[in-house]
């Protein structure tokens, strides 16, 4: 039987899609904001009042189709099957991790972005929220600063910072730069500056790089986890951590090595853990596996080469460890090494432990 026509719900289904595009284009009035104490995080959403004239059902989908991926990204990141970085969009490596979580959660292997129904079979998906606001914090502005050119000048550096607050949110929210623009029309991102709020996704671990332990702090071992096996997947790029009953705990996108240093075939152990490192910058290792004389001993930061995080193996000069380009990750060569978003290292760090098996296949 065909459902009749009613005009109410028509025009109240109407006036959600309206009000729910201007709360991401930030048109319309809006309430204050108030800073939460976990470094200005606002939780409240806000009521949004505007004209819905000029909006289109066209319009109103692309809203949805934006707010449906990023509600799914960020769901994929909080369970540690990383999407990779959120551009609400959707693409490879968000397919890769929810087709994993659904195999590890019992929900079969064939989840897709694609499917329709998604939000009832991924059981608390639907009560996932994309967006949030942020307010920017003077702690935040205390992380940016400059970096020199030269490797040579970067070594007599005290850090390697965030160059600007716009590639701080990117990190802190695991958001690629140009989706944080994107959800923030009408304001210049390059811009930024203590006490201006910002749409963001709402992630659920958001980066803070001074909670860290700081300046190559060994990280303490973690023996819960010694019967814990890291698995590198070189042709997928993927990263994936199962325990000692073969059950997969969480996925990760990865950029393993490249055609002329790859990732090193092979069993292996990690034997060191250390956060915000010391980076030992020798072009000879970096580019043909051999360790010269003619080095820089580069200051940590998350601008680091290797980012905030490393995981050294038993294989010298390899390890799993951060960048400082996250929106490489996966399309990307490295120097033999396996690198991750900074997020998602210091989210594996607190999984994993030093004497634990690593393969790369």
């Amino acid at each position: 039987m065909t459902p009749a026509f009613r005009p109410s719900v028509f025009l109240s289904l109407l006036a959600f899609c309206c009000c729910a595009l201007l709360a991401l284009t930030g048109c319309g009035s809006h309430p204050p904001q108030t800073a939460a104490a976990n470094g200005g995080f606002a939780r409240t959403r806000g009521h949004h009042r505007g004209s819905s004239e000029g909006i289109t059902p066209a319009t109103a989908n692309a809203f949805a189709s934006i707010e449906a991926a990023t509600q799914l990204q960020v769901f994929l990141d909080k369970e540690n099957f990383g999407p990779g970085k959120i551009d609400g969009r959707g693409g490879e490596f968000t397919r890769k991790a929810l087709a994993r979580y659904g195999r590890a959660h019992g929900l079969g292997a064939n989840l897709t972005t694609a499917d329709a129904d998604l939000a009832r079979r991924v059981p608390g998906l639907a009560n996932t929220r994309a967006f949030t606001d942020y307010t920017v914090t003077a702690a935040d502005a205390a992380q940016i600063g400059t970096i020199p050119d030269s490797r040579a000048e970067q070594g007599k550096a005290r850090s390697l910072p965030y160059t600007s607050l716009l590639e701080l949110l990117g990190e802190k929210f695991h958001a690629e730069r140009a989706f944080l623009q994107k959800l923030n029309p009408g304001k210049n991102l390059a811009s930024l500056r203590v006490g201006d709020t910002v749409r963001v996704p709402a992630v659920d671990a958001p980066l803070d790089v001074p909670a860290l332990p700081q300046h190559g702090r060994l990280l303490a071992p973690k023996p819960q986890f010694a019967s814990r096996t890291v698995k590198i997947n070189t042709r997928e790029k993927l990263l994936d951590l199962f325990d000692a009953d073969g059950r997969l705990l969480a996925t990760f996108p990865i950029t393993p090595g490249s055609a002329a240093l790859p990732a090193p075939p092979g069993t292996w152990k990690i034997v060191n853990m250390a956060s915000l490192p010391y980076f030992r910058y020798d072009e000879s290792m970096l580019n043909y596996g051999v360790r010269s004389d003619n080095f820089v001993n580069l200051p940590p930061g998350p601008n680091s080469p290797v980012g905030v995080l490393w995981m050294g193996l038993n294989k010298p000069g390899i390890g799993l460890h951060g960048t400082n380009n996250p929106e490489t990750i996966g399309r990307a060569a490295s120097h033999g090494c396996i690198r991750l978003a900074n997020w998602d290292a210091v989210k594996l760090s607190g999984m994993v432990t030093q004497g634990m098996t690593v393969r790369i296949d």
